[in-house]
């Protein structure tokens, strides 16, 4: 395929762009050349500025779980745009959002919107720091929930150790409320508690992780957190930016049959446009500026484009549940038919799946946890992900980073990544 347009165009956008992205893990520095650049995108399909079809497996990095230029979402945000793109001021279509969203998640009473994800994470860590009084919280390597600075921190040398910032700009003063824990390793966890009895407010987590792959909790470890936390009077938070209305309709709360005390939302519930949200039951949102002592605000937050976008995204959704399942099959499709060719051709490598998301490690161990994903991270990824951006699918340009799949793509797409790993797998062993 050629992609002098894409270059062309990323060489101009390093002028003006610190590394020519707005975003890191677009620029392919995990796994080397030059990132595609998208004019356009339809279903299952993006088209690239030199006017290449790829299959995507990202959607984004999740939203548009119904694929690209879903026409309900398009159709809202255009008549809603006509009427004003921002008041300032308060919006029927705020309620109408909220108010779908509680239906539709578990142990949520009332929901709070913001701009993104990170936004989402951050407010709920105040909010839980403002309500139980407490200061630190804990968080699991190789999680990832957002860039705000209580996040961007790594392990300290012990379980019982803060950890350290991993990123300039992020101070000692920061580092020392949050605690590392290894994912899905509730010693880790007990650990922590134990060496900072009655300090800890809350502990963070993405139930089911997609920023080190999709990496899946095992039953005893997300159920003993839960159990952890209620006797200890800590605030389990499930970070579902990922997980929120793509596993099911309520989430992976829903699914895994686990209740946590503040959620956080992103990607889904926008339909594409910028939005996040987090929410938790009446006493704990009580504590939330105006009703409360906690502050928190927003100029776009609550926006009517992104609620508009919002509204016909979770509508669809929860008027037609069968899609969580369509998503399941086709993933589940997905996996079979790549694990046979990379166990036919003797490539040593895992497959972990939840729902609809999917992602392949180049390993013979099981991925359970950041460490374990590291040893994927890898020469036969690389070659992997050019050799399936050659032939037409496009994947995310890095081994931490789960597959998004969307309801637009049909079986015969399905058929088409898994030839593409046919004719690559030999450049892989």
């Amino acid at each position: 395929m050629l992609y002098q347009r894409s270059s062309d165009l990323f060489d101009e956008a390093q002028k003006y762009i610190p590394g020519g992205v707005n975003s890191p893990v677009r620029a392919f520095k995990a796994v080397g050349g030059t990132p595609i650049f998208v004019k356009e995108a339809k279903g299952a399909y993006l088209t690239d500025e030199d006017g290449n079809r790829l299959i995507d497996y990202i959607a984004s990095w999740g939203p548009l779980i119904l694929g690209h230029a879903y026409e309900p979402v398009i159709n809202a945000v255009i008549e809603k745009a006509k009427k004003g793109t921002s008041f300032g001021m308060p919006t029927e279509i705020e309620t109408e959002l909220a108010k779908l969203a509680v239906a539709m998640v578990p142990n949520i009473d009332k929901i709070r919107f913001v701009n993104s994800g990170t936004e989402a994470c951050m407010s709920a860590v105040r909010l839980a720091r403002g309500f139980t009084g407490k200061d630190k919280i804990i968080k699991f390597a190789g999680c990832y929930h957002g860039h705000s600075d209580s996040f961007l921190i790594q392990a300290g040398s012990g379980a019982v150790t803060f950890g350290s910032p991993n990123s300039p700009g992020v101070t000692q003063g920061t580092a020392k409320d949050t605690l590392l824990a290894d994912y899905n390793n509730l010693e880790s966890v007990q650990a922590l508690v134990d060496a900072n009895k009655r300090e800890i407010a809350a502990v963070i987590i993405e139930p089911v992780a997609g920023n080190m792959g999709c990496i899946i909790p095992q039953e005893d470890f997300i159920k003993g957190l839960r159990a952890l936390c209620t006797k200890e009077g800590i605030l389990l938070i499930f970070d579902e930016v990922m997980t929120g209305f793509r596993l099911g309709k309520g989430g992976a709360q829903e699914i895994l049959g686990i209740a946590a005390d503040i959620v956080t939302f992103g990607k889904v519930i926008g339909g594409g446009l910028p939005v996040g949200a987090f929410a938790a039951r009446d006493e704990i949102m009580s504590y939330l500026a105006p009703e409360g002592p906690v502050y928190q605000a927003g100029t776009l937050s609550g926006n009517p484009l992104a609620m508009s976008a919002g509204l016909a995204m979770l509508t669809a959704l929860n008027n037609k549940p069968e899609i969580f399942r369509s998503l399941a099959d086709k993933t589940s499709y997905l996996h079979k038919g790549l694990a046979k060719v990379l166990t036919d051709n003797g490539i040593k490598h895992q497959i972990n799946r939840f729902g609809s998301m999917i992602s392949v490690h180049f390993t013979d161990e099981p991925v359970v946890d950041f460490a374990s994903a590291v040893k994927g991270n890898n020469e036969t990824f690389k070659k992997y992900f050019h050799g399936m951006l050659k032939n037409g699918v496009y994947l995310p340009p890095s081994a931490f980073e789960s597959y998004f799949l969307n309801d637009a793509l049909s079986y015969a797409d399905l058929d088409a990544t898994i030839v593409a790993l046919e004719n690559i797998v030999g450049e892989l062993k």
